[in-house]
């Protein structure tokens, strides 16, 4: 049977263009959208109450006088639903679990197995955010994955720590078990979307590290994510680094970043040297307890990993350089880039430079995949269609 054709709405003046701009901040009542968006008071009403009804709004009390009656505030609910966002690693996964508004509700880290491979994997993911969730309908999810995803397949690119997951569909493979929407990324890259999503980040420009086993990068421009062409903008893993000994990577070049400075590396180069050390945490406390081996190690990590760093700061100039992952928790690794940075770069480059150790911390990564979901599922396409399909 034939659809009815569909009306179309102004694309200023949509449900989901109201909603976008309520959520940013940009408007709170029912006059200020009649306002910014140019249509009447009673069409913004009869907006903003439809997105009530659906449980995308909610009243939010009575605003300041501007000299006639106090204007009734709107803002996003956040009990119409729950998104899941997870951030994978080799051996680790750290869960959250977000309720509409952003806020985060409950997190778990848990220790896993990736090599395991995808579907085990990730019903055990869902498995642990089912439980998260209890009776509360989850409405969509996002996975940081440790490994390049390319960002116009979704597919995972030759990851070299995820044994059994290469060309997969993580996305799809998600969606069939769960239900719902789900979206994928790099974990550099939604760590980075964690860092620039925290209330205290007003830079429009930004380069995130991710200094753990191995090395990763990501690069906020002009207030968004830049993934580049396919997904592999600011990875910094496979850039060789001059003047440093001569490492087989598993890419089958010589001298890449990864081999040379991330923490699986120092590990490595340890045991060599005769230190039993079990992963990249034991590192870290080997050096806390001013183990010198262990701490020139990752000086000279840092120094390598600045090295590299500088000529993305000369080239892109960032307001901000944020340092993660465990390596950044060791005071002789951060004094090793910030030597580099200040030692290769031009002042101009760094008189306003502010590096720094990252503020989101662990939950960094499971943050950037609930802005990214958030977005998704508030995005006004989608919210105008979810409409118009009731």
């Amino acid at each position: 049977m034939p659809q009815a054709p569909v009306t179309p709405l102004s694309s200023h003046s949509s449900p989901g263009a109201i909603l976008r701009l309520i959520r940013s901040g940009a408007a709170s009542s029912r006059a200020e959208v009649a306002r910014l968006v140019g249509i009447s008071a009673s069409t913004a009403t009869t907006r903003v109450d439809e997105l009530i009804r659906l449980g995308y709004l909610r009243e939010a009390g009575a605003g300041a006088s501007q000299g006639g009656r106090r204007p009734q505030l709107v803002e996003v609910s956040p009990a119409s639903g729950v998104v899941g966002a997870a951030d994978l690693g080799t051996n680790h996964a750290s869960f959250g679990l977000f309720d509409m508004g952003g806020t985060l509700l409950e997190e778990r880290h848990l220790d896993m197995t990736i090599a395991d491979g995808p579907r085990p994997i990730l019903a055990w993911v869902l498995e642990q955010m089912t439980q998260m969730a209890g009776d509360q309908e989850i409405r969509g999810i996002a996975l940081a994955l440790p490994g390049p995803v390319d960002s116009l397949t979704g597919l995972l690119v030759s990851p070299s720590r995820m044994p059994g997951w290469n060309g997969m569909d993580v996305a799809a493979i998600m969606r069939e078990l769960s239900g719902v929407p789900v979206l994928v990324d790099n974990d550099a890259n939604l760590m980075t979307l964690g860092e620039h999503s925290l209330p205290t980040s007003h830079v429009q420009h930004l380069v995130f590290v991710k200094a753990g086993s191995s090395i990763g990068c990501g690069v906020i421009a002009s207030g968004k994510l830049h993934h580049g062409s396919h997904g592999m903008a600011g990875d910094i893993s496979h850039v060789s680094v001059p003047d440093a000994p001569h490492v087989l990577c598993g890419c089958g070049r010589y001298d890449c970043l990864d081999v040379l400075a991330g923490g699986a590396a120092i590990v490595t180069n340890l045991r060599s040297a005769g230190i039993e050390v079990e992963d990249t945490a034991h590192v870290l406390r080997l050096a806390l307890d001013a183990h010198p081996l262990a701490t020139r190690m990752l000086r000279d990590a840092g120094t390598r990993t600045g090295n590299v760093l500088a000529t993305i700061v000369n080239f892109f100039n960032p307001e901000q350089l944020v340092l993660g992952g465990n390596l950044s928790q060791a005071e002789a690794f951060v004094a090793g880039v910030r030597s580099a940075i200040y030692t290769q770069c031009l002042p101009m480059a760094t008189d306003h430079l502010e590096i720094v150790v990252s503020p989101a911390g662990k939950l960094g990564g499971v943050r950037g995949a609930a802005q990214l979901i958030l977005d998704h599922l508030f995005d006004s396409d989608v919210v105008d269609q979810l409409i118009r399909a009731r």
